[in-house]
């Protein structure tokens, strides 16, 4: 009996463990309704085919005529600057090595995005050109776990903006600021089955880092679907 007590304790503790490790906020935050059932611009309305760019202002432009929510990426650069911007690295879009955050805003401004001639817009830029129309859904990019630079600096930007937000990021580190700062703001968790990666990524693809912010929801890739802990 003494060994079959062991083991129910054991399950019960781990169980226990489990929920506290994942258990996503238990609160409805009232600006889900924003962005739940409705079709995202993914970095705005974008196509290099018609010179349109993502995460330019053109695509947001686009994305804003037409009514869709707008989900755009943020970097903090060398100079404590935002920037929208998705890729760690700017190889991909605008032809050149080296990290965002390496980079100055004059540096960043002074390059073009995918052979066009439109520039790598500032946070403030993006905010003018959406100028509430339509909600947004911004997404924090960051070097390491050491998310609150940015977290900071993006909320001096956005507590001026009259628009609707929601955050979100694949770094629990963000939500744990927003949730200790701005409780006020509706934050998310990104996620997917990471494989063949670290434990951390291990960790935070089974959403075992939830605790750390308690996100108001959850975006895992849809492709992952089958993934235990989403299940659940």
């Amino acid at each position: 009996m003494t060994v079959l007590y062991f083991v129910i304790g054991a399950v019960v503790i781990l169980g226990v463990g489990y929920l506290f490790l994942s258990f996503p906020s238990v609160r409805r935050h009232k600006d889900i309704k924003l962005i739940e059932g409705r079709f995202i611009a993914h970095r705005g309305l974008h196509s290099l085919t018609e010179n349109t760019p993502e995460n330019s202002l053109p695509a947001f432009k686009q994305a804003v005529e037409l009514g869709y929510p707008i989900e755009i990426d943020i970097h903090l650069t060398l100079d404590g600057q935002i920037v929208v911007f998705h890729d760690d690295t700017l190889d991909r879009m605008c032809g050149v090595s080296g990290r965002v955050e390496e980079k100055t805003l004059p540096e960043l401004k002074a390059l073009r995005l995918g052979n066009t001639n439109y520039e790598i817009p500032t946070l403030e830029e993006c905010l003018k050109t959406v100028n509430g129309k339509v909600p947004l859904l911004i997404e924090f990019k960051c070097v390491s776990l050491k998310c609150a630079p940015l977290c900071k600096k993006a909320d001096e930007i956005l507590r001026g903006y009259s628009g609707s937000y929601l955050i979100q990021s694949f770094y629990p580190t963000v939500l744990r600021w927003y949730k200790k700062h701005r409780r006020d703001v509706c934050r998310g968790q990104l996620a997917e089955n990471f494989k063949n990666a670290s434990f951390e990524k291990k960790m935070s693809g089974n959403m075992l880092f939830n605790f750390l912010g308690r996100p108001d929801f959850v975006s895992y890739k849809h492709t992952d679907a089958k993934n235990i802990s989403r299940r659940f």
